[in-house]
């Protein structure tokens, strides 16, 4: 059976903890930052850990960086 492929975009928006559970960037933060409020863009700064549901789908993108 041939190698899995990790797909680049989520290589390049996601990552994982010592403990397998994957971090994220909050959504809304690309581009068009003139458009959104301040408390918006003050609000999403940092990381967050995604739910279970969400993580089992990204686990799926990025089968060996576990």
């Amino acid at each position: 059976m041939p190698k899995m492929k990790t797909k680049s975009a989520a290589k390049k928006r996601f990552s994982f903890t010592a403990s397998g559970r994957v971090k994220a960037g909050p959504a809304g933060k690309r581009h068009g930052m003139i458009k959104r409020s301040t408390k918006f863009v003050r609000e999403a700064t940092g990381t967050m850990i995604l739910n279970d549901s969400d993580a089992k789908i990204v686990k799926k993108y990025m089968p060996y960086d576990r």
